[in-house]
């Protein structure tokens, strides 16, 4: 894909995420929280110019410190995230006001990561901007399930792996 199609993809789910992730969303259990960072993966792998081949020693030290924000800003916004069960017994998560702190601190140190970059000479392309997106989303993804799957059930919800029975008519 080209420069320009790359940065409307990263708008687009960046957008998509920000505006999901600060309304109610409900959490499923069907485990496929991985797909959209493993596509943006892909997609990041696939481009040439992840790495910058002037300055490869720099580009590689640029792209593990924008890998290793993308760690901690996915990591933080889900555990600043809201996590509640509701009387369904459903799940359902909200960013938080810590939430939107997390996610400004992470593009401040990430654009502070382009500016010294830039600095220095070396060029940090979309693929890199790619895979610090699939970084962030993914490890936000599982600490979420994580978080998710300690929540126990709500009372009248039978436990994982035993068949839930409605309880009959109390006998006098």
């Amino acid at each position: 894909m080209s420069g320009p199609v790359n940065v409307l993809v990263i708008v687009a789910v960046i957008a998509l995420v920000v505006v999901r992730q600060f309304s109610a969303q409900r959490i499923s259990g069907d485990r496929r929280w991985w797909v959209l960072p493993g596509v943006l993966l892909v997609m990041a792998v696939r481009e040439p110019g992840l790495v910058d081949p002037h300055h490869q020693a720099l580009s590689v030290t640029v792209l593990a410190a924008e890998l290793a924000v993308g760690l901690v800003t996915g990591a933080g916004w889900a555990w600043t995230s809201r996590i509640w069960r509701a009387e369904d017994g459903a799940l359902w998560s909200r960013g938080t006001k810590a939430t939107v702190l997390v996610w400004t601190g992470g593009l401040a140190l990430r654009a502070a990561l382009y500016g010294v970059a830039a600095m220095l000479g070396t060029d940090q392309g979309t693929p890199a901007l790619l895979m610090a997106l699939a970084v962030t989303l993914l490890v936000r993804g599982g600490t979420l399930a994580l978080r998710a799957d300690r929540i126990s059930p709500s009372y009248g919800d039978a436990p994982e792996g035993v068949p839930f029975r409605p309880a009959g008519k109390d006998r006098v």
